[in-house]
């Protein structure tokens, strides 16, 4: 197993929310991460479609995963999102993560949500501010 995998492993097993979510991550590589999950009906809006905060916390978990997997523990300081899509019940969502810059300190992250037919219904950038504390996690 990767030190990328072992670190989103250490993560997901202290983040309830990402569990609560139903999230499941699917692949971990440095700087990348796929994670998926299930939209159910506890998470919709008044419009009975699926609140924003639920594409949102899609992102923004799959968004630690991939930046925390350099082995420095990463931070978030800023993010956006749009939603390009509405979002139902029973949607399967996938969540791309991908570096698009990395320095010393700073790191940029795009995020691409499809639905289970492949169509995009939200993107997502975020930055992180990368601390000097490593994850101590056993090769």
């Amino acid at each position: 197993m990767s030190k990328a995998w072992k670190i989103a492993e250490a993560m997901y097993a202290n983040d309830s929310y990402s569990q609560w979510l139903g999230i499941d991550i699917l692949e971990m590589e440095t700087g990348y991460c796929v994670a998926k999950m299930t939209v159910r009906e506890e998470m919709t809006n008044g419009f009975k479609i699926a609140h924003g905060g639920i594409t949102y916390g899609l992102s923004d978990s799959a968004f630690a995963f991939a930046s925390n997997s350099q082995g420095r523990k990463a931070v978030s300081v800023e993010t956006s999102i749009s939603h390009i899509a509405k979002v139902d019940i029973g949607d399967v969502l996938t969540a791309t993560a991908k570096e698009e810059s990395l320095s010393n300190k700073i790191a940029v992250y795009n995020i691409t949500v499809v639905n289970q037919n492949g169509e995009k219904v939200a993107l997502f950038k975020g930055t992180v501010y990368r601390t000097s504390k490593d994850w101590e996690i056993a090769e």
